[in-house]
């Protein structure tokens, strides 16, 4: 039988109003992936905190191969032998991809440092992997994805003996959530205690041997996954143990639509770093219809998105809309852009704020040029309801809430009004099987009232879902839906 590495008893965490974390216990083992599910809110990320020294709990324990682990002590409990990889990105984003690896596994400051040899064993996983590292690149100039590939790096190229990874798959293609499945596996055949945090019950019933489910802060259920009829836990049980019922599935699909709407011709956007990110790419998305474009995260995707919506220049070609140039204020537009924390809210400003941004254009909110506080608060109260987003008051900096309640509080403000053209960008990142299913039907909600929509995902499930027409995106080209399993992996020539 395995050893128990980390035992969790009676953990307790409020936040304000919101309690977090209610009487949690847990024990996590060696040689065993272990799981941990919820709906968003539930406390998952909230405990994994408190288990890697960022988060001081209100009451219980957490032990360590039987000694107290040191709350509020991460670098302590790091060495010790715990590596955490975040939901949120712990990069230097001025530092490059091998100064970010260096600086985790840095030994001490009494001797040279080179970046380029503490960053070795990352950077010979990552062609292990099969996985594209660019050692000298800016991290800030990385796309989403990528960032998220050294985030893991940096952790599996540790020393500790036991290794959490929060939301980790949340923007990998289908080939890297396998290549990172394969290096997790075998971590677990040499010993050490993986503790998971992922929504996706196919995820989680190929990789896990162990699932510990979380509601509403508190403890539901520990127990083993298994397939259908084998008397276990098996994806359904999984997901009412989650939510505690399951939402309806919805497979609609829309008539295509023969009105002209979103029109791209031969369009040409480069990168950050001015490499050509998008090239002479044509497309057209008809009102009413879901266009979907899939692959692996750093092939254009968020370029793409950008230009469509006006916040980054094209080089050449145009951007048309019901057959003539788009200008600024035609059509309507509503984007959910794939870095939520980065490009989606202002962290410091509270949820009422945030939901301002596209709200303020409201007549009903406003007398003349000046907001109706009255009526925009209880406005923000509803939308909150509406899409179930966990907060204690309107008030509370958005940056204060789970990503996946930041996740939809972006969804909220874009979808509240009536947009002719929706582009999002992994919307569904991060979000819990409920939420899912909202979001989803949003978009089709959006595409039945007649928008245009451009939906880019690196989850394929979501691309065929949703999607009246499928693309993939590969090194800045658009390739259609029969070549997909070359474009997934970005190497179509």
């Amino acid at each position: 039988m395995n050893d128990v590495v980390l035992e969790v008893t009676g953990i307790g965490k409020r936040f304000g109003a919101v309690q977090a974390l209610r009487d949690v216990s847990a024990q996590f083992r060696s040689g065993e992936i272990h799981a941990v599910l919820g709906e968003n809110g539930a406390g998952k990320t909230t405990l994994m905190n408190v288990l890697a020294g960022f988060v001081v709990p209100d009451v219980g324990t957490v032990t360590y191969r039987g000694k107290p682990l040191p709350f509020g002590e991460p670098i302590a409990i790091r060495r010790m032998g715990l590596e955490m990889v975040h939901q949120h990105f712990m990069l230097v984003p001025a530092f490059s991809v091998e100064e970010n690896v260096a600086l985790a596994h840095i030994p001490g400051l009494l001797r040279p440092l080179r970046a380029s040899r503490l960053a070795e064993p990352a950077v010979r996983l990552a062609k292990d992997m099969g996985w594209e590292i660019a050692p000298s690149a800016r991290t800030n100039g990385l796309p989403v994805g990528a960032q998220q590939r050294v985030e893991i790096l940096k952790a599996l190229t540790g020393k500790g003996d036991v290794l959490i990874l929060d939301e980790p798959t949340a923007v990998l293609g289908p080939d890297e959530i396998d290549d990172l499945f394969r290096v997790l596996r075998g971590l677990r055949d040499q010993g050490r205690a993986i503790v998971l945090i992922a929504h996706k019950l196919s995820e989680i019933m190929a990789i896990a041997d162990r699932v510990t489910v979380l509601r509403r802060g508190e403890f539901v259920g520990t127990g083993v996954p298994t397939p259908v009829g084998n008397g276990g836990l098996d994806a359904r049980t999984l997901a009412l143990w989650m939510v505690g019922e399951l939402p309806e599935a919805r497979h609609d699909r829309s008539v295509a639509a023969s009105e002209e709407g979103l029109a791209l011709e031969s369009i040409l956007v480069r990168g950050d770093r001015g490499e050509a990110a998008v090239r002479d790419l044509t497309l057209a998305v008809r009102r009413g219809t879901v266009v979907g474009i899939g692959g692996v995260d750093g092939n254009g995707q968020v370029e793409l998105a950008e230009a469509v919506v006006g916040v980054r220049p094209l080089v050449q070609g145009e951007v048309r809309w019901r057959g003539e140039r788009a200008r600024a204020g035609r059509p309507q537009v509503a984007y959910v852009p794939q870095d939520r924390r980065g490009d989606g809210l202002a962290l410091r400003m509270s949820v009422l704020e945030n939901l301002l941004v596209a709200g303020h254009r409201d007549s009903a909110l406003k007398r003349g040029p000046f907001l109706r506080l009255g009526a925009a608060a209880r406005w923000a109260r509803g939308l909150v309801e509406r899409f179930q987003i966990k907060i204690g008051s309107i008030s509370d900096p958005v940056g204060g809430l789970s990503g996946g309640n930041q996740q939809k509080v972006i969804v909220a403000r874009e979808l509240s009004s009536e947009p002719e053209l929706l582009v999002v960008v992994n919307p569904t990142r991060g979000l819990d099987l409920r939420a899912t299913r909202y979001v989803h039907d949003q978009v089709r909600r959006a595409r039945n009232a007649g928008a245009s929509v451009l939906l880019i995902s690196t989850d394929l499930d979501e691309i065929a879902e949703l999607s009246d027409e499928t693309y993939y995106l590969s090194r800045g080209e658009v390739r259609p839906a029969a070549l997909g399993a070359a474009a997934l992996v970005g190497g179509v020539p």
